[in-house]
């Protein structure tokens, strides 16, 4: 059974470049630990792409950012040493914990041109290693379980399902896959957690007696338990065990409203180590008050 849809509303990162942002929404804050899920793409991007399109350092508390790309490259640098670029079906897995700053860089388009396509979540941590050593993993091959059964084609990007388990150390249980599904297949939606969801990122699929086209979130509630391709689709399946209550604000998210004014006092202040191999530039704090109490939409 459906409990909503939420569809995607498109933001602007700056530079040219939008995302679809599906969490958080106004009616439907988190998916079980999931706090935060954009669409990136797809997008053409030609040779010679400005500067102005990457993403330059930024701070993040309190979560782990997941980075999974169906097409497209892109660079990462963090605070913590790592220099990584991701390329489609691998896995950038970033802990924030304490605090670290990062970039996204576009560099293989600038040089040659390229086609962006993938999906950035962000899961909340719970509460007792919201302040955990920050720490990055790059996962790919055997870290990411695949299988193809009956025109459903499965990657396991995180945590435990359809009877596997993927490499990237989680801190809460979760599931989180990409099925890339022939017209008229049949797919299984992991059941055994309290929140659950379904995200078109290509396609159509039908739930429920139901069509729903790509761009669209089905939140669920009950045993439902498959859905069905109406056309060649790519679905990401996600869900876990509720953490409470979680605050956000800009790049951080806390439990508690306070450590999210200290994150944007220490960003403000320069105290948060940038990138040893990308420190020349950085996306100021939003001139806004920190933190507003809590608003989505």
């Amino acid at each position: 059974m459906i409990e909503m849809v939420i569809e995607q509303r498109r933001r602007s990162l700056g530079g040219g470049l939008e995302v679809g942002r599906v969490l958080p929404f106004a009616k439907r804050r988190m998916v079980g630990p999931f706090v935060f899920f954009d669409h990136m793409g797809p997008l053409d991007m030609a040779p010679g792409v400005p500067a102005s399109v990457d993403v330059r350092p930024h701070p993040h508390i309190g979560l782990s950012t997941v980075t999974y790309l169906f097409s497209g490259e892109v660079m990462h640098r963090d605070s913590v040493g790592s220099q990584t670029p991701i390329r489609p079906h691998e896995v950038n897995w970033m802990t924030a914990g304490s605090g670290i700053t990062h970039s996204e860089r576009f560099e293989k388009a600038r040089a040659q041109g390229d086609r962006l396509h993938g999906i950035q979540a962000w899961v909340a941590l719970p509460q007792a290693e919201e302040e955990t050593n920050p720490s990055f993993s790059h996962h790919e091959g055997a870290d990411l379980p695949q299988w193809s059964d009956a025109g459903v084609h499965g990657t396991l990007i995180a945590g435990t399902a359809y009877g596997l388990s993927a490499g990237a150390r989680t801190l809460s249980p979760l599931f989180y896959a990409h099925l890339d599904l022939e017209p008229g297949a049949v797919a299984e939606i992991p059941t055994g957690h309290t929140e659950r969801a379904v995200y078109i990122a290509a396609g159509a699929v039908e739930l429920d007696g139901a069509r729903y086209e790509a761009g669209k979130m089905l939140v669920l509630s009950g045993d439902a338990s498959s859905l069905r391709a109406a056309e060649a689709s790519k679905v990401m399946v996600l869900g876990g065990e509720p953490l409470g209550e979680r605050y956000l604000y800009w790049n951080f998210v806390s439990s508690s409203k306070e450590r999210l004014a200290q994150a944007a006092a220490d960003w403000r202040a320069g105290r948060m180590k940038l990138p040893d191999l990308d420190h020349d530039e950085f996306i100021p704090l939003p001139d806004e008050p920190a933190p507003p109490a809590p608003s989505f939409s």
